[in-house]
């Protein structure tokens, strides 16, 4: 092999951390914009939004994404005024590249109960945790089903979408509080509202952020479920029971992030982060019919994991004596910072992003959890600038949500280009090849 190829080589194994070999299967690209539209009553309800700030197109940045039946659900969280609405769906069988988004379950229940205007955007390099404090609106809903603002969001096996509503407008403007923190959950059903709980205010600290919820729930036991939020910005995890209707607040030192791997570079944009706790994977039912919990802070390339009874034991873990029932279970290398993961019980894989290098990536839960055993699925600096999100369905497919979110908060996207996309692949296709595969 010449000098150029070797270092090439090198290259590239810098790249990658060390993630060994690559899939032959790729993502395919499902849907994609260049901006956002939305599914209007009327052309003169668009228009009339437009004209009094309520809807700026470039202001509407998908994050979450999940699927149930022909629906793929898309948030778009209220970083900044004039989103249109921030819990959406579009069907599966769309023949449009870029379909519009429903609200759900209704405009309505996606309306503002206050005017936001737009104001002057403060992104420095902190992010989200730079801005300012947000007001208190102190209102009361009119409806229980409305969604102030939401990022991420969860199908469970018992036909119910999850939603964690931070309450926040403008997050990146002049923040407003204008619900509490808040767990959602429909019934898909017939779309109606099954629950609305309001995390306690005691449960959040000055710095919480609450931007994702993953829901432990089996079939046979639908009211026994229980869901965990962590607090990214506070260094904690909510947990919470749907048959008890009551949360309560855990905390453990690998809540917290990495100060030697808090620095991203993403599609040429360069920025600092402090984010803890974010991803969290329900892991399969062990012969104890326990589950283990597998977490890791955005922050951060190492991963963790904890027993679901450990969590759902108030008296114990919140009493001071858990402390050596969370475990480390090992690190993903050099920029191995990740936004979501999620376990496929069909492979026993966690597939899970890779925002530093464009890319998602897996690891065998039977395997120990190395550089060398993590698989990369797909790599692509064009259709995979940051990974925002991924869920995996009850047919094997992988999805993926990428969105380009650093130009969003810290420069400006080019509403000439293809900004936003989702990306399928079918699971044991994808895993093919890679050490994930056994």
């Amino acid at each position: 092999m010449n000098r150029l190829g070797m270092v090439s080589l090198g290259l590239m194994f810098c790249l990658f951390g060390g993630l060994s070999r690559i899939s032959s299967a790729k993502l395919e690209e499902k849907f994609s914009w260049k901006h956002l539209a939305f599914d209007w009553p009327t052309p003169e309800a668009e228009a009339e939004a437009k004209s009094n700030g309520h809807y700026i197109e470039e202001n509407n940045l998908p994050l979450g994404v999940e699927r149930w039946q022909n629906k793929i659900f898309v948030t778009v969280p209220r970083w900044k005024a004039g989103v249109a609405a921030t819990l959406n769906y579009i069907d599966i069988n769309s023949t449009e590249k870029s379909p519009k988004l429903h609200p759900y379950p209704s405009w309505e229940a996606n309306k503002l109960p206050i005017d936001v205007q737009p104001q002057d955007q403060k992104t420095p390099s902190g992010g989200r945790l730079d801005a300012d404090k947000a007001q208190d609106a102190g209102i009361q809903l009119k409806d229980n089903s409305t969604v102030i603002s939401t990022f991420r969001i969860q199908v469970d096996v018992c036909d119910r979408l999850w939603v964690l509503d931070t309450g926040l407008a403008d997050i990146l403007g002049s923040p407003k509080q204008i619900t509490p923190n808040s767990i959602l959950v429909f019934d898909l059903k017939t779309d109606t509202l099954l629950r609305r709980f309001t995390i306690p205010a005691d449960q959040t600290k000055e710095d919480s952020f609450f931007a994702n919820i993953v829901v432990d729930a089996d079939r046979s036991e639908c009211q026994d479920t229980f869901a965990y939020i962590p607090d990214l910005g506070a260094y904690g995890v909510i947990v919470y029971s749907l048959r008890n209707d009551k949360s309560y607040r855990v905390k453990h030192n690998f809540f917290h992030f990495d100060p030697l791997q808090g620095d991203f570079n993403v599609g040429g944009v360069n920025f600092q982060w402090t984010d803890g706790v974010f991803g969290l994977a329900v892991g399969p039912m062990n012969p104890d019919h326990s589950k283990d919990i597998y977490f890791h802070a955005l922050a951060s390339t190492k991963e963790f994991k904890v027993s679901n009874r450990v969590l759902q034991n108030e008296s114990h873990v919140t009493g001071g004596d858990s402390y050596y029932d969370f475990k480390y279970v090992g690190d993903r290398g050099m920029n191995g910072q990740s936004t979501a993961e999620v376990f496929d019980p069909e492979t026993g894989v966690i597939f899970y992003t890779q925002v530093n290098k464009d890319a998602i990536a897996c690891w065998n839960i039977k395997r120990p959890y190395t550089p060398d055993t993590q698989g990369l699925i797909d790599s692509d600096s064009h259709t995979l600038v940051f990974p925002n999100d991924m869920k995996i369905d009850n047919e094997g497919t992988v999805w993926v949500l990428s969105d380009k979110m650093p130009t969003y908060l810290y420069k400006e996207l080019d509403p000439s280009a293809v900004n936003y996309r989702i990306l399928m692949g079918q699971n044991r296709d994808l895993i093919k090849g890679t050490p994930c595969e056994m």
